[in-house]
């Protein structure tokens, strides 16, 4: 192999494995996104042109999924909160009902289907705010982004979410 042809294989090679990343994390072909900080779920979420990696806490119990984002200003651009399952209890997909109270920042909620689509977005909910925020049908999941994050990204109603669940990594949430 002639210098130009290795030097042309290593460039596509380079391209390949960058086609790949988003905000220096690689989306494996199963969609998920292979790394997170400790303590936190690799959370992918796929569009028909977009594909976006965040890096989210999760809450899992009763009084995780009452606390939610509750207090705090503290939300990375690419972090959040994946409320899954949901209900805590686990079960059948349920509509649900958030609010903002004693949460200071704007937050969008994606209330997510058994199927891991996005089935609809609230966008810059009010701070504290008591006023329920349906999920408008029976959802698996919810995740909480930082206001406005959703249509920054070019996330929309649709889209696929996918993260890695317990032993196992199927592509779509389930009970």
């Amino acid at each position: 192999m002639t210098a130009s042809w290795r030097l042309a294989a290593a460039t596509l090679g380079v391209a390949l494995a960058l086609a790949g990343c988003k905000d220096g994390r690689r989306v494996t072909p199963t969609g998920y996104c292979s790394t997170a900080p400790t303590g936190r779920l690799p959370v992918a979420i796929k569009g028909t042109t977009t594909r976006h990696c965040l890096s989210v806490e999760r809450a899992t119990t009763a009084a995780e999924q009452e606390q939610g984002l509750m207090f705090r200003t503290d939300l990375a651009p690419d972090g959040g909160m994946l409320f899954w399952p949901y209900p805590a209890g686990g079960g059948a997909p349920q509509d649900a009902n958030f609010w903002m109270k004693n949460t200071p920042t704007p937050l969008d909620i994606l209330f997510i289907r058994a199927d891991g689509t996005i089935a609809r977005i609230a966008e810059n909910t009010i701070p504290f705010s008591e006023t329920p925020i349906p999920s408008g049908e029976p959802v698996a999941a919810v995740l909480e982004l930082v206001g406005g994050r959703a249509a920054a990204l070019g996330i929309a109603e649709g889209d696929t979410v996918t993260w890695p669940h317990g032993s196992t990594s199927s592509p779509a949430p389930t009970s």
